[in-house]
């Protein structure tokens, strides 16, 4: 029996464990087996493979039950995911549903979750941008949250790295405020976008609109048809899963990479219970798992452990994750395990008419989706009455549109020789919030689901600051929209909950101090130096930039670290 159980032990040990298969999980993975490490991760919901497990991919609209339209039935079920907008009859199996996965919300908050091996890296909206300096010097500058361990400098060649892998289409802008990156050849502006840009340069100078830099191979290189993946087609029917691998994802690129490897073990239906921490050898050993299907609970072993569950789960797993050294969550010497959590403020819209350059019209997709208007308000200095700034989006397109009054002959030709409408233009706010030791989350005493983990509680809210950012990009997009010769202006706030952003960021934020944050510079716990968490959770910041790019860069340059500390035998 004793062999048994030493055998039983070794198959379960491994060099790495990772937690959490999506982008940064699924870079975390590609790392460390190229580096030859042999490497498990545990992915809570169910395997998908890349193509064979995308079942409306080439789906037409008539094929669909309801035409792409959501049941009132489910939108009633699940009023939560059915909240975010690719939430539709094609995409609906990869997001997981409130009803199946409560939490709980001391605050309003929609919380997005796609439970499946590549999880949310299938449904991202792909938007990559570098951070820059005014984003990592933010907190100091600005004076709040604490300093940023890193900077620019080091982590720009590890955005090089893993741009060059993923693919990222754009153009080289030269703005210090947003740095270029290695970029396969953009997506244009269409006429009005480019003629909006033009204006913006007369009327302020420094406000850019730039084409949006997106994971999309819009011409591949050797390094992407090695991955097995082809040219972005711009169907735009990318929530679907791409069958050309035309868009970054952890099912069609890190992932069976690292599986060619023969260093990876997959292993999904695994809900990672808490990292097992060895009080004798003052450092983790593994983690507790509990199988989705049995309920069998299960330990697996590894000198190194990644943590990317995803930015609340990570804290999750923490907070749960309790010993006699760490009584209130691993790590959590500081007390901050949690706390500071920051999302992205989407509320503010507007939207306007150009009935100019009707000349030109708009024909085919654009999968990077037109426009970034990249941050331009408190840069260089604070000017406004609110702190750090935001960023934008910025499209322009026609539709056809069909006159449908009459009968008969009339009505037939009128339906067969649609007319085109003005310029339709729009614009939403992308705005950075300030981590606040008020906006957190933590474990329900009282509550668990149905693998006996405690439920989450989320307690995160918009402060007086959000405020005053939206009511300024309103005025500010009104005064541009205006001064372009934009017409019949409508500006909204939607008033929705944080979360449905689906960048949400922090609790185990990277820092100097570990009196003051979880994590050191290279992503490492400071109190426990073999567990690295690099998802959204790590972030000390938000800045405006799409936040997943930055992911990548963190995890492979945490897994460069924690290689050769291993090799050096510090860990």
């Amino acid at each position: 029996m004793a062999n048994l159980n030493i055998d039983s032990v070794k198959a379960r040990t491994f060099d790495a464990i990772v937690v959490g298969s999506g982008i940064s999980g699924g870079w975390a993975a590609k790392e460390l087996t190229e580096k030859g490490l042999k490497t498990l991760v545990l992915e809570r919901g169910r395997d998908v493979k890349h193509n064979r497990d995308y079942p409306t991919t080439n789906k037409m609209p008539y094929e669909f039950e309801h035409r792409g339209q959501v049941p009132l039935e489910i939108r009633e079920k699940e009023p939560v995911v059915s909240r975010c907008y690719a939430f539709r009859e094609d995409a609906m199996h990869f997001f997981t549903r409130d009803s199946e996965h409560p939490y709980v919300q001391e605050k309003p908050f929609d919380w997005i979750r796609g439970y499946q091996v590549g999880g949310k890296s299938l449904l991202w909206a792909r938007q990559t941008q570098r951070w820059s300096d005014f984003d990592f010097d933010g907190p100091a500058r600005d004076g709040f949250a604490v300093d940023w361990p890193i900077r620019y400098k080091d982590l720009a060649p590890w955005y090089s790295h893993v741009e060059k892998f993923a693919g990222i289409s754009g153009n080289s802008d030269g703005l210090a405020e947003l740095p270029d990156g290695e970029f396969l050849p953009p997506y244009p502006l269409n006429s009005v976008e480019n003629y909006f840009r033009q204006q913006l340069k007369t009327h302020y100078g420094n406000r850019h609109v730039i084409s949006a830099r997106c994971a999309h191979l819009s011409k591949p290189n050797q390094i992407h048809f090695d991955q097995g993946r082809g040219q972005c087609q711009n169907r735009t029917l990318c929530q679907r899963g791409c069958p050309f691998g035309g868009y970054f994802s952890s099912n069609s690129s890190t992932l069976p990479w690292a599986e060619r490897t023969g260093n990876l073990t997959l292993r999904p239906f695994s809900v990672v219970e808490s990292v097992i921490y060895d009080e004798k050898a003052g450092k983790a050993t593994g983690v507790r798992v509990v199988d989705t299907n049995t309920k069998e609970v299960i330990e697996y072993y590894a000198r190194i452990i990644f943590v990317n569950a995803s930015a609340l789960h990570t804290n999750h797993i923490l907070l749960n994750s309790t010993s006699a050294r760490f009584p209130n969550g691993l790590g959590n010497d500081s007390g901050v395990l949690g706390k500071y959590v920051g999302f992205h403020n989407y509320r503010a819209r507007i939207s306007a008419e150009y009935d100019g350059l009707l000349q030109y019209a708009t024909a085919g997709r654009n999968p990077s989706d037109g426009g970034y208007i990249p941050r331009f308000r408190n840069l260089h200095k604070q000017e406004t009455d609110f702190l750090r700034g935001y960023a934008a989006g910025f499209g322009a397109r026609r539709y056809q549109v069909e006159d449908r009054s009459g009968f008969g002959e009339d009505l037939k030709q009128q339906l067969l020789n649609p007319t085109w409408s003005n310029w339709n233009v729009g614009s939403h706010m992308m705005g950075e919030t300030i981590p606040k030791e008020g906006n957190f989350v933590g474990l329900d005493k009282d509550q668990k689901d149905a693998w006996g983990v405690p439920l989450l509680r989320i307690n995160i809210g918009y402060d007086d600051n959000d405020e005053k950012m939206i009511k300024d990009y309103l005025e500010q997009m009104t005064e541009m929209f205006t001064k372009a010769g934009f017409t019949n202006i409508r500006a909204t706030d939607s008033k929705q909950a944080p979360g449905l952003d689906i960048h949400e960021m922090g609790g185990v934020r990277m820092g100097h101090d570990p009196k003051t944050s979880l994590l050191n510079k290279y992503n490492q716990l400071h109190a426990c130096q073999n567990v690295f968490v690099t998802d959204g959770a790590c972030m000390t910041s938000t800045s405006t930039q799409n936040p997943s790019l930055t992911y990548m860069a963190l995890t492979a340059r945490a897994v460069d670290h924690a290689v050769s500390e291993m090799k050096k035998g510090n860990l």
